[in-house]
């Protein structure tokens, strides 16, 4: 049944969301149908398409009671809205449908799980928050809350875990049959804590192990966690809060890293190897994976910064968009991340350069474009040049810049110059392998984003923009002398996202 407040989420953003136009939009990104998103929620293939739910404020620009936002996409370029999935109208709820997962049963339902946030007032005069985790079954359009919620709560946590920071549950199939889910927490240290639970039907569910914890090392709580196996390792994907930066990695305050290691399923114990930043750009958060039935893991998030929300444009219609879906992969140590293959059957009008010596400022004929894939090459020559610089999304006022050096192995994104009205940090950097000044550059460019990845995804780097579309121009620029191969396409979707 659907309830009143839901329904009142449905009709508004059917009525509102019709005054948004496609050009309002990026073109290949996912904005919320209207209002306000944060964390894509329940990212799963579901009865032949990929359904993303989002956290969701339909009825402004700001973060508010989250419900849950819905679309399906068969390709990961055209999105189709459905209508709001979830809206906090119980009283395990009231405070808002945060951020979860979903998955397909055996019966064919679809069975999502998501935290249910509740606020007491305290005699003396403060808040008490309780975080619980709550089921719901539907089947692709509507969902059924279930009688039983919650089903996790304050008696199923370890001792000295916390009731507050309870939340985020991502649930798997296990190896060994039924499912598992991680639950972000914070322990009785202040710092995160990754909570692994295990249901044979996925209704019922027992906790299992403390499957990694923080110390206080890398942030506070720990965010939206997500578990899988990635080659021959297994990742653990969290999202900590309050984190301080190391050298350059971890430099947003709310991060997200790869911790990556081997999960014993005998024992119960993962053993972290390694940590690995996940994007090192300005704009990434909450990322969530999931399996496509080909096998490949695909991830999106949340393409902002809880720093920069300030930022919104003062003709905005929407606020907030998540990353192009990305596929991973696992090499010499590594989490590699590179768009999903899927763009390519999308491809339009291609240019193509070879070995071209670039050394001041240079435009080149049919480079320019807001909706682009790119691809930039760069081979030094007897001199090794020291840096070099590209300019996208360029006017007579603005650009973005991605520019490389070779004394520093540094990648640096920088939108500086991009026009967002408020005096915000706008440049990252990293460390990038240094292959003698050689260096390949991968660039996807939307109308209100730019996303890199270098050297075929070892690092990668996100950042809104929200430069006029009129700059459309691209530039390069090389201090000392360099030659520069460049393979570009125009992204051509024959419509966007459909109602």
């Amino acid at each position: 049944m659907i309830s009143e407040k839901l329904q009142k989420a449905r009709d508004y953003e059917e009525k509102y969301s019709a005054f948004i136009t496609d050009e309002e939009r990026p073109l290949f990104h996912l904005t919320p149908r209207i209002g306000w998103t944060n964390d894509p929620n329940g990212f799963s293939y579901y009865k032949g398409e990929c359904h993303l739910f989002y956290q969701y404020h339909p009825y402004s620009l700001q973060w508010g009671p989250m419900h849950w936002g819905h679309a399906v996409s068969k390709d990961f370029l055209h999105w189709k809205y459905l209508p709001a999935a979830l809206a906090p109208d119980e009283d395990y709820d009231k405070g808002g449908c945060f951020s979860g997962s979903a998955l397909e049963l055996p019966d064919g339902r679809q069975l999502v799980m998501y935290t249910g946030v509740r606020q007491f007032l305290c005699p003396d005069g403060s808040h008490q928050v309780i975080q619980n985790q709550c089921l719901a079954l539907g089947d692709g359009l509507n969902y059924e809350k279930l009688p039983g919620n919650p089903v996790l709560d304050v008696k199923d946590l370890p001792k000295g875990f916390s009731v507050a920071d309870f939340r985020d549950p991502k649930m798997m199939p296990s190896p060994e049959g039924g499912y598992d889910c991680v639950i972000g927490n914070r322990t009785d240290d202040t710092s995160g804590a990754v909570l692994l639970f295990h249901s044979e039907d996925g209704f019922t569910w027992r906790f299992v192990t403390i499957l990694d914890r923080c110390h206080n090392e890398y942030g506070k709580m720990w965010e939206c966690p997500d578990f899988f196996a990635l080659g021959d390792r297994d990742i653990l994907m969290v999202s900590p809060q309050d984190m301080s930066a190391l050298g350059m990695e971890f430099h947003n305050g709310n991060s997200t890293m790869f911790l990556i290691g081997h999960y014993d399923r005998g024992t119960h114990k993962f053993l972290r190897e390694t940590v690995q930043a996940v994007d090192y750009g300005l704009d990434f958060y909450a990322p969530q994976t999931m399996e496509l039935p080909d096998g490949r893991r695909i991830m999106i998030a949340w393409m902002q910064n809880w720093d920069t929300c300030g930022g919104q444009p003062s003709e905005a219609k929407w606020f907030g968009q998540m990353t192009f879906p990305r596929e991973l992969s696992f090499r010499e140590g590594r989490v590699l991340q590179l768009p999903v293959r899927e763009i390519q059957g999308f491809y339009g009008h291609k240019v193509v350069y070879s070995n071209i010596p670039v050394r001041e400022e240079v435009t080149l004929r049919g480079v320019y474009g807001r909706t682009i894939d790119m691809t930039v090459t760069l081979k030094p020559l007897s001199n090794p040049y020291k840096q070099f610089r590209i300019k996208v999304a360029s006017g007579s006022q603005h650009y973005t810049s991605i520019s490389y050096c070779t004394e520093s192995s540094t990648l640096r994104l920088s939108r500086s110059h991009s026009g967002l009205n408020r005096d915000f940090v706008h440049e990252r950097e990293c460390f990038v392998r240094d292959r003698g000044g050689e260096i390949k550059l991968r660039i996807l460019l939307d109308r209100f984003s730019v996303e890199v990845f270098a050297n075929d995804g070892e690092q990668a780097m996100s950042a809104v923009i929200y430069t006029p579309l009129t700059a459309d121009g691209i530039s390069f620029e090389a201090q000392g002398k360099v030659l520069m191969s460049l393979e570009k396409y125009e992204i051509c979707l024959g419509g966007t996202l459909e109602e």
